[in-house]
């Protein structure tokens, strides 16, 4: 399709939004019923007929709200049918069995849409949204359900006129739940979220119909129920239909939004004690109950807050200190060890062991970059593993590791004998055994270490491994450079030879 014929098609859609529209609005103008009942059909047909087309070429991959949304057409429909031919004397309270009925699988239906399928934070996203419903619940039971229940004569038609109130609460609820988390902009979802906002203005103008508050006449109570079915099926047309509640994670920005949407609900309860300065024992009861679960969950969720900062905050100062890969410390931490441990290392000597890989380059130009960071995080496993809690161990770079101990110059010369004996054993990785040894610079200081001791002890160290490879010591340290060793150490293995070659 090109771009001249979706432009033309979006165009089209448009013209007939727009007409549709225009008949709904003046079809209330025109007076009488007949003209209002047969714009009702047409969009009730011509609903149906759209979701019967987006399901058939679309093919939603969830397809039990689009199922919902087709029963409810019909069932509304048929509610507003008995009370337009002036059949409710002898069909009530059929027609409101239809309409209420018609509002439940709509509003199943919504929480089948407008909630992401994938979810972070499950159950802090609910606990707002229950908050968000609490709200409204808390609003209709003080302008809409108490209202009806004072009016209203008979138990079957309270019990009725009091439903549509806790159903619309519940839109109102799943509206709030995607409007807060939804991130997509599809055009699909965003007229299924204008057709319920239609259905919560319809249902609103009702009770309050309900409520004796204010008096409309049947026809422009209907209008926004018309628009609500207009909306849903022009939605069920559009190809991103197939791909609801196909929702990327939320993120921590949703959750703000969310929490000023309670901060709105909350201001809003507020003013309940002062509408409601006349409301009798049973609705003081309810308003107090509901105020006392917001208060709860509003705790909750601020516990909960506190909690996930306080992780957060210390998987980011993790991050900030210790290498990924690893899990060792990095080099930043290393280098403001001697603040961090000026406590625990006062008055101790301090040794400094400088560790480089014997042939890493080989392994990782050979057998490639995974192998190779498989190679040094074993490595790093095989150092943390000989090393004491009270030593720091770190990677300093690449191939390079670093343990800065409070020990004495003959405890460091242990401590790096039992490294260079840990890596004694080949390496199992991925590729195979591969056999690396280990070249160890040692410098230490007597004095108290500051942040140039550190820098002093990594040079000599380094220096000191260096001296160590060149002449394959294993071990040197940095006081001795000029008094080389006779000792030598086995050379490659003839495998990592073979590989260099």
């Amino acid at each position: 399709m090109t771009i001249s014929e979706t432009r033309y098609g979006s165009l089209r859609r448009c013209v007939v939004l727009l007409g549709a529209a225009g008949a709904v609005l003046i079809a209330p103008l025109a007076g009488g019923r007949a003209l209002p009942f047969l714009l009702l059909i047409v969009i009730v047909a011509g609903s149906l007929a759209m979701i019967g087309y987006g399901m058939y070429c679309h093919r939603p991959a969830h397809r039990l709200p689009w199922y919902l949304l087709a029963a409810s057409v019909p069932l509304f429909a048929a509610g507003t049918a008995i009370r337009a031919l002036g059949l409710r004397p002898s069909w009530h309270p059929v027609d409101d069995l239809c309409t209420l009925a018609a509002s439940l699988c709509l509003g199943l239906a919504a929480v089948g849409w407008l909630q992401p399928h994938r979810l972070r934070n499950a159950r802090d996203l609910w606990l707002d949204s229950t908050l968000i419903g609490l709200s409204a619940l808390l609003a209709s039971w003080t302008f809409l359900i108490s209202p009806i229940l004072r009016h209203s004569t008979g138990f079957v038609d309270t019990a009725l006129a009091a439903s549509y109130p806790l159903i619309h609460a519940l839109l109102a609820t799943v509206l709030a739940h995607s409007l807060a988390t939804v991130v997509r902009s599809e055009t699909s979802l965003r007229l299924l979220q204008a057709a319920l906002i239609a259905v919560l203005i319809g249902g609103l103008i009702e009770s309050l119909t309900a409520a004796g508050t204010i008096a409309v006449d049947p026809e422009v109570a209907l209008v926004p129920q018309q628009w609500a079915y207009l909306l849903a099926g022009l939605a069920a047309v559009q190809p991103t239909m197939g791909g609801l509640r196909d929702a990327e994670d939320v993120g921590p920005h949703r959750s703000r939004q969310r929490a000023g949407m309670i901060a709105v609900a909350l201001v809003a309860a507020s003013l309940v004690s002062v509408v409601g300065a006349e409301l009798g024992v049973v609705d003081r009861v309810v308003i107090c109950a509901l105020l006392t679960l917001l208060l709860v969950g509003v705790l909750v969720r601020s516990e909960r807050a506190i909690a996930r900062s306080m992780r957060s905050e210390r998987r980011a100062q993790y991050q900030a200190d210790h290498d990924l890969l690893t899990g060792l410390f990095n080099r930043a931490a290393l280098l403001r060890a001697p603040h961090r441990y000026r406590d625990q290392w006062a008055g101790k000597p301090l040794c400094l062991l400088f560790i480089d890989l014997d042939g890493f380059k080989m392994v990782n130009d050979s057998y490639g970059h995974a192998v190779g960071d498989e190679l040094i995080a074993n490595a790093a496993s095989r150092i943390r593993r000989t090393t004491a809690s009270a030593d720091l161990t770190a990677r300093y770079g690449g191939d390079e590791f670093v343990v800065l101990a409070p020990r004495t110059r003959t405890e460091a010369a242990v401590l790096a004998e039992h490294i260079l004996g840990a890596f004694i054993r080949p390496f199992e990785l991925s590729c195979g055994e591969i056999p690396i040894t280990a070249s160890i610079g040692v410098a230490c200081v007597t004095t108290r270490p500051t942040e140039t001791t550190i820098y002093d002890l990594i040079r000599t160290a380094d220096a000191a491994m260096y001296h160590a490879k060149e002449y394959r010591l294993g071990l040197s340290f940095h006081d001795e450079l000029r008094k080389p060793s006779t000792r030598r150490r086995v050379s490659a293995s003839p495998r990592i030879q073979r590989v260099a070659q």
